[in-house]
């Protein structure tokens, strides 16, 4: 069957440096698989030629963390997001707010973690202080197999930027997200926004 979308509308992704740790995956406008519709992606871990994994940043998963885990006694609703397909009955979640606040825990990029002492990460949401922009939480995660992403890249389904400042990355969800990142990269992009992300529907 002839995808017309991809006649229509292909788009060359002017692939501008490689994955690493840290670095985003923006999908193209037309990936039509669920989890990754419009998806922006942070790596969490990579290295060429070997198994890569990663949090889809902006899908909600209709979920709150005081429905998941039990010790959460804050009155306003923490969201839960949709990282991935694998493992999604495990917890995962990106912070900015260093060893210092929850212990154990990973540097991704400069300002951004993963990981930590999860007591740590109840009691700072418990004594009320900010979660959004701050610390992210997520269902599954994202996975590729080795060589997987690279076969990815080179058939233009993601673009791969810089996530830029810490502070902004864990704001913002759903396509607003994505149309964030897309203008940040830039006017070899710019023409992403325009296209339809069903162009049947039109």
């Amino acid at each position: 069957m002839i995808d017309f979308a991809s006649l229509l509308f292909k788009i060359d992704i002017p692939q501008e440096c490689d994955p690493q740790v840290g670095s985003l995956l923006v999908a193209e406008p037309f990936l039509k698989e669920s989890y990754f519709n419009h998806a922006v992606i942070c790596l969490v871990d990579h290295s060429e030629g070997q198994s890569s994994m990663g949090v889809v940043l902006n899908r909600i998963s209709g979920h709150e963390l005081q429905d998941l885990i039990d010790g959460i006694s804050c009155a306003d609703p923490v969201t839960v997001y949709c990282g991935g397909p694998v493992a999604c009955d495990r917890l995962y979640f990106l912070h900015t707010l260093g060893p210092d606040i929850i212990p154990d825990t990973r540097e991704v990029s400069h300002g951004l973690w993963i990981g930590g002492d999860f007591e740590a990460v109840k009691d700072y949401i418990n004594a009320g202080y900010p979660v959004d922009g701050h610390i992210r939480f997520f269902i599954g995660y994202s996975g590729w197999d080795a060589g997987q992403l690279e076969d990815e890249l080179r058939q233009s389904v993601w673009a791969v930027t810089q996530p830029g400042s810490a502070d902004t990355l864990l704001t913002g969800a759903e396509d607003s997200m994505w149309h964030r990142y897309v203008r940040s990269m830039g006017t070899p992009y710019s023409c992403w926004r325009y296209h339809p992300q069903n162009p049947r529907a039109n």
